[in-house]
């Protein structure tokens, strides 16, 4: 088969681009072309895959997306595809990875007035191609938490939706080595062994709540707060956040590591990961945390924290956020044996599949241009 995957821009360490990634190298492996469009590429082009950056001239930014959708749509005519992959909302999808929130459901936090804003109803157009009615777009979910919102505003038939398991990397596995691997990484971060190592990854600082994470820091108890460093992981503006730490007396606890390809190994050498996130539709890292035995503070607007609930590795704070509690369960897990923590993720793996993203993404694409 021949297929089309689109998605406005590539970099190597955006959730979004690597799950593509997956999917596509998945259906290369089942011998299938993949030609990847996209408006930005930064970073290698994996092998096998052909990529093709499409420079669009526009603006503002929204008009970029419109051509750029539009001349997608023309290419995957002209070149007959068997089916067309979108990573972005745009009409005319075939399959459409869902990782972001509603728009529609975002505007109702807004004035009144936004919606009528040309950049609002350009992305309300587009939405409205992938999740309304008439569309025959197939939808795939990485958790149920947005389908409610979805079909309150498009009445989008729930047989289109399709559910797919997190597609955790098999490095995030704790090895056999990993009391040895993170004593070596702590003592190459300069981390004390009486020291608390709090992790945050993820780009997008202020959607993952990282003004919430340095608030709750700030309020530990002084002896605990003292010997905790908190390290970042991820590509943002990190300025406002610098001030904010240094405003909260953190300057020196604080680091900011920017992306990483040694995740694993944080994952691996950290006592607590912190996601405090204002809403985020799944969180990879929230079960990747659970592959490496890390355990999990949460709070409750992110989609795959159910997986935190269900497993136990963790705890889940619930809406809305109340900042004492929050930091209140964050000195509570840094003092706690983490051990039942750990068990608790170790069961979970043995029952639950953190893993089939990719392998279930192109069983349902095979599927669909196979009875076309």
């Amino acid at each position: 088969m021949r297929l089309a995957f689109a998605l406005f821009k590539y970099f190597p360490y955006g959730g979004l681009q690597r799950d593509c990634i997956k999917i596509a190298q998945e259906c290369v492996r089942r011998g299938h072309q993949v030609d990847i469009y996209c408006m930005e590429w930064s970073g290698p082009q994996p092998a096998k895959l052909n990529v093709e950056v499409l420079p669009i001239e526009a603006w503002p930014n929204y008009r970029r997306y419109e051509k750029f959708s539009s001349l997608v749509r023309e290419y995957a005519a002209e070149k007959d595809y068997d089916a067309l992959v979108g990573f972005n909302r745009m009409p005319g999808l075939d399959f459409y990875f869902g990782a972001d929130p509603s728009f529609a459901l975002k505007l109702k936090q807004k004035p009144f007035w936004y919606k009528y804003l040309p950049r609002s109803r350009s992305f309300l157009d587009a939405e409205r191609g992938v999740f309304g009615r008439e569309s025959k777009t197939r939808i795939f979910m990485l958790s149920d938490m947005e389908i409610p919102h979805i079909q309150q505003y498009y009445r989008t038939p729930s047989s289109r939706f399709f559910l797919l398991p997190p597609g955790v990397e098999k490095d995030r596995l704790a090895p056999s080595d990993y009391v040895k691997r993170r004593i070596a990484f702590r003592n190459k971060l300069d981390v004390k062994p009486d020291q608390k190592l709090l992790l945050m990854v993820g780009s997008g600082f202020r959607i993952k709540g990282l003004d919430r994470a340095l608030e709750a820091l700030a309020r530990l108890p002084s002896p605990l707060r003292e010997k905790s460093l908190l390290m970042i992981l991820g590509r943002d503006n990190q300025k406002p956040f610098e001030r904010q730490a240094e405003k909260l007396g953190l300057a020196h606890q604080v680091r900011f590591m920017g992306g990483r390809d040694d995740v694993a190994d944080f994952l691996f050498s950290a006592d607590l990961l912190v996601h405090p996130a204002y809403r985020e539709s799944a969180g990879m890292i929230l079960v990747e945390a659970i592959a490496a035995r890390l355990p999990v503070l949460v709070t409750d607007t992110c989609g795959y924290s159910f997986h935190i609930k269900n497993s136990g590795a963790g705890r889940v704070h619930s809406s809305p956020f109340n900042l004492q509690k929050f930091s209140q369960n964050m000195s509570d897990m840094l003092t706690l044996d983490p051990s039942v923590w750990q068990k608790a993720a170790d069961d979970y793996l043995h029952k639950t599949d953190l893993f089939g993203l990719a392998e279930r993404a192109a069983d349902i694409i095979e599927g669909k241009v196979l009875t076309c």
